[in-house]
């Protein structure tokens, strides 16, 4: 993914590599003894080259605004907020079907046995 640059982050960018080129740092380009001898040996305008044919490693990293932050930490505690109301109603989903289940499961003539049983202790 290739990210835009503001001009300060590119002004920022060649201006630590200069400064690494100026301590002697190794060239990440490889360019001519007269090209060197054209501009000088200077350290700024190597740097420059270098940035322009996209061989520096380096990056840029902006910090989200605080309140992009919090915008994305509410939406984050929204969205497992759901994932656990999904989660407790899928086990009451099937904790409903185990007792529908179970219903099932006993005999329809122990079922009735039980109401036929209190209507037989009325009659007595």
């Amino acid at each position: 993914m290739e990210q835009e640059l503001t001009k300060y982050e590119i002004a920022r960018i060649i201006g630590a590599r200069a400064l690494q080129i100026a301590m002697n740092a190794p060239l990440l380009i490889k360019i001519s003894q007269e090209d060197l001898e054209k501009i000088k040996f200077d350290a700024l305008k190597i740097a420059e080259i270098e940035f322009n044919s996209n061989i520096l490693p380096i990056s840029v990293k902006r910090p989200l605004p605080k309140r992009k932050e919090e915008e994305l930490k509410r939406a984050v505690e929204k969205i497992s907020d759901k994932k656990i109301e999904e989660k407790e109603a899928e086990e009451e989903e099937d904790i409903a079907k185990e007792g529908e289940i179970m219903e099932l499961a006993i005999p329809e003539d122990e079922q009735e046995g039980e109401v036929v049983g209190e209507e037989k202790l009325e009659e007595m």
